[in-house]
């Protein structure tokens, strides 16, 4: 296992790239101007009471089924692509995480969700992600848009199955059309009238 803890970081480029070994950073760690390369999956990854502040956070591979609950993220930067990761403050553990002031302009998000944080500091994905505010309260408003495939029912069901804090959620409109059986221009017809929907 390769440890990265009880230290501040500044102005570092860390790689994190090992075949074999785990990667673990935290407790109390705090990085700061640093670029932090992704090159592993997320099994091979914790972070743990961690402080993430004005970084460049690049997966150079995709990184699936992450979550940064236990990470605070400060004025960072996003690159890769992120598939099912969830950024925030989770309701049953509160103060360990957070994300506020963060970029994710330059990076591919799908199914990822932003729980327990003020939307108005994040700069979400552009096309071709959708971001959906608030996807818990409107879920049902999503359901019943003439999906193709009929998949309205399945896609409100997940929206509504999240945590009750979840006050964002972005999707590959890329991924989405591939699993409706339609282009992704016609998603973004679709969603694009609704308030509280970007790309």
């Amino acid at each position: 296992m390769i440890q990265f803890g009880d230290q501040e970081i500044s102005n570092e480029r860390l790689i994190l790239d090992s075949a074999t070994e785990l990667y673990y950073l935290g407790h109390n760690l705090t990085l700061r101007h640093c670029t932090l390369v992704i090159k592993v999956p997320a099994r091979a990854l914790t972070i743990a009471r961690t402080q993430f502040i004005d970084c460049t956070i690049e997966a150079k591979r995709e990184l699936k089924n992450f979550r940064w609950q236990s990470a605070h993220l400060k004025g960072c930067r996003f690159k890769g692509r992120f598939s099912g990761n969830d950024f925030g403050e989770w309701s049953y553990s509160p103060g360990t995480g957070s994300i506020a002031d963060c970029d994710f302009s330059e990076a591919h998000l799908d199914w990822s969700r932003f729980v327990g944080c003020d939307v108005r500091t994040i700069r979400f994905p552009r096309w071709p992600c959708i971001t959906i505010l608030d996807p818990l309260r409107r879920w049902r408003e999503l359901q019943g848009l003439p999906w193709p495939r009929d998949r309205g029912p399945i896609l409100g069901e997940v929206l509504a199955a999240g945590p009750p804090a979840t006050v964002a959620i972005t999707l590959s409109a890329t991924n989405l059309a591939k699993w409706c059986g339609t282009t992704p221009e016609a998603i973004k017809t679709l969603v694009g009238n609704l308030e509280g929907v970007y790309y």
